[in-house]
């Protein structure tokens, strides 16, 4: 199982640039990765997000939704209703892709084939968007929803911007956590000696002043000079 995190205003290019910083052991810069393209229900979209949360998973899985705007006529055109579905690019190790659409394929019905990740056309006036070439990638589909031969980006899909959800092998991230936890003093700190009580002075005896008389007066009188 893992443990999923929203993490706003990101990419799962940036992620991937940042990944041994973010996630030290978690990350094995060495696994081979791939980008998927999941069509599921609107109404599903809650629960792909944490899709992550409930499947075994060796290394961290980042998803990001892209919502057709500009260019959703060039899916209606194709016969794909672009307002039935949420269109989700999700990078995952290779190994992990089978344990991830494992119960959305054998229990669900989820249907797999190919679709090509293609430029949106220049006219249709995006207000931003650079061109990229064209890919084939594997894509995995609600059996509610028709099958796409092409979907259109302003963007290649690890560089569109928004809420990326990142799950963590939930094993793992207990692991790091509690190394981090130990690092800190976490859950470990001693608990502080009370404030030893300050000396109290003894108490001075009183003691009674007498008055003094200045110096060469004896209390006599004044002495009588001699003749």
């Amino acid at each position: 199982m893992g443990i999923t995190a929203m993490i706003p205003d990101m990419t799962i290019g940036q992620l991937m640039n940042e990944a041994s910083a973010r996630w030290g052991e978690i990350w094995d810069p060495q696994s081979t990765r791939m980008t998927l393209l999941l069509l599921c229900p609107r109404k599903e979209r809650k629960m792909m997000e944490l899709h992550g949360d409930m499947v075994e998973h060796g290394q961290p899985v980042v998803s990001v939704f892209h919502r057709p705007r500009a260019e959703a006529h060039l899916l209606t055109e194709q016969g794909f209703d672009p307002r039935a579905a949420s269109f989700m690019f999700v990078n995952i190790a290779t190994a992990d892709m089978g344990p991830w659409m494992q119960q959305l394929v054998n229990n669900e019905g989820w249907l797999r084939n190919s679709v090509e990740l293609a430029p949106t056309p220049f006219s249709v006036g995006l207000p931003s968007q650079r061109p990229f070439e064209a890919l084939q990638t594997l894509c995995f589909r609600h059996p509610s929803l028709p099958a796409l031969e092409r979907y259109f980006l302003p963007f290649p899909a690890e560089s569109l911007p928004g809420k990326c959800f990142v799950s963590l092998p939930r094993r793992a991230a207990a692991e790091m956590a509690r190394q981090q936890a130990e690092v800190l003093g976490v859950g470990r700190l001693d608990k502080p000696a009370p404030p030893e009580p300050e000396p109290v002075a003894p108490a001075q005896p009183s003691t009674k002043v007498e008055p003094t008389t200045p110096s060469g007066d004896t209390g006599e009188g004044p002495l009588e000079e001699e003749t």
